[in-house]
């Protein structure tokens, strides 16, 4: 029998089909931002976007939902698709967490799950960021997560243990040095009884406070120039130049089962955060690279929660959205959106009485409406934890096409690196 779950509505449907419309005017084919040396077409400005956690089946129920039978998600209306496997090089586990995921786009190295951009003996490999900083590039990373989560993290700094967010922290402001920073994570940035704009032990959940061993971060980033904000006002007040915004201790949610205190109402959304990164980014002339994750489908799909992974699809859909926009104005942008490892074990089946639906991790959530018609969908999970599956990406812009194939998740970087450092 199909277990009923808390049905919520929200206006991203909307918000999204109508972002979504004005997005897909123009799209480009890999060679319409016109040749640079050598005939190739120019790259000057990379947006690379990770649903954490996000496959194929989560995108499906996402389209359904949002876009219905006949639409089409933005992400999924670029014109450049393929594959990327996601296998790490860890001497126990065949399926990657995220910091071996995003440290092989980030370094083109496979490596062991919790490394965050060194190699399987711990050296420390370049990253993406840094490189492209190094070029003269400006740089900036927008998350829902920790700001110094796993994957902002290895594209910007190097720790054999994904768990050193403070250090990671430390590296931003003293190695990477990207002009943008823009996500949750306080705790990271203020030692342990130092509370900063969030308090400690919040009533959603007490377990978070300030917890940083690297002094005062926060005073250090105003010190090196960063303006530092925490509320949306502050955001939205904030004028070109380095930025560092915080707005949650932890991640920008609670994420936990339906109904047990799941929340999914971040301080800024992402797609505010993308765009005031790329408004700010782009005033260099160098041209900059920016990482924008949504995290949440990832965390809620660990919860088995297909309300808040939905929901959290959709946020991601809107600052696809934005994302493209920009690059339909600026025609030297490539943008490319892929996830770092499957979560969930999701599939999108039909309602179904007879059909097996279990208990627990097998448990089927749903009914969801089929936006525009009247069928519904269920999403059924096999696993609390990261699967092996493929992860399809898909690319807009100059030299999009070279995402066209299966490859590995390394070949990220061996696309976009010639990219940032030329």
């Amino acid at each position: 029998m199909i277990r009923d779950v808390r049905r919520w509505t929200s206006p991203v449907v909307a918000g999204v089909l109508a972002t979504a419309s004005v997005a897909l005017v123009n799209p480009l084919t890999s060679g319409d931002a016109g040749p640079g040396a050598g005939g190739h077409p120019v790259v000057r400005n990379v947006i690379f976007i990770n649903g954490d956690g996000m496959a194929a089946a989560h995108r499906e129920a996402a389209r359904l939902y949002y876009a219905g039978l006949g639409g089409q998600l933005v992400m999924d209306g670029f014109p450049v698709s393929g594959q990327l496997t996601t296998s790490p090089d860890d001497p126990e586990d065949v399926v990657t967490d995220s910091a071996a995921g995003a440290s092989a786009w980030a370094t083109g190295v496979a490596t062991y799950n919790g490394a965050i951009s060194v190699d399987t003996a711990g050296n420390p490999l370049p990253t993406l960021g840094a490189q492209a900083k190094a070029a003269g590039k400006a740089t900036g990373l927008v998350t829902t997560a920790q700001v110094t989560d796993a994957s902002p993290a290895a594209f910007f700094s190097n720790a054999v243990d994904r768990a050193a967010q403070d250090d990671i922290a430390r590296q931003y402001l003293q190695v990477s040095k990207p002009d943008v920073i823009l996500g949750g994570g306080e705790d990271w940035w203020l030692p342990a009884g130092s509370p900063g704009a969030y308090p400690d032990q919040p009533p959603e959940d007490p377990t978070e406070g300030s917890r940083g061993t690297k002094g005062d971060l926060i005073a250090q980033a105003r010190a090196d120039g960063y303006r530092y904000v925490s509320t949306p006002a502050q955001l939205a007040a904030a004028g070109r130049g380095k930025l560092l915004g915080l707005f949650a201790n932890q991640e920008m949610f609670q994420q936990r089962p339906e109904g047990q205190g799941d929340v999914y109402a971040p301080v800024v959304d992402l797609a505010t955060m993308a765009r005031k990164a790329l408004a700010t980014l782009s005033a260099d002339r160098d041209g900059f690279f920016l990482l924008i994750e949504e995290e949440g489908v990832d965390e809620f799909a660990h919860n088995n929660n297909g309300s808040r992974t939905l929901q959290a699809m959709g946020e991601l859909e809107k600052a696809v959205a934005v994302a493209k926009q920009f690059a339909a104005t600026h025609r030297d942008t490539l943008v490319v959106v892929t996830g770092d490892h499957e979560t969930g074990g999701l599939a999108v089946e039909d309602v179904n009485a007879a059909d097996e639906s279990g208990t627990g991790t097998s448990a089927e959530d749903g009914p969801f409406p089929v936006r525009g018609s009247d069928k519904s969908f269920v999403i059924d999970w096999t696993t609390t934890a990261h699967t092996g599956q493929d992860v399809p990406v898909t690319a807009y812009g100059p030299l999009a096409g070279r995402f066209t194939g299966k490859h590995p998740n390394t070949y990220v970087y061996d696309v976009l690196q010639p990219l940032l450092t030329r």
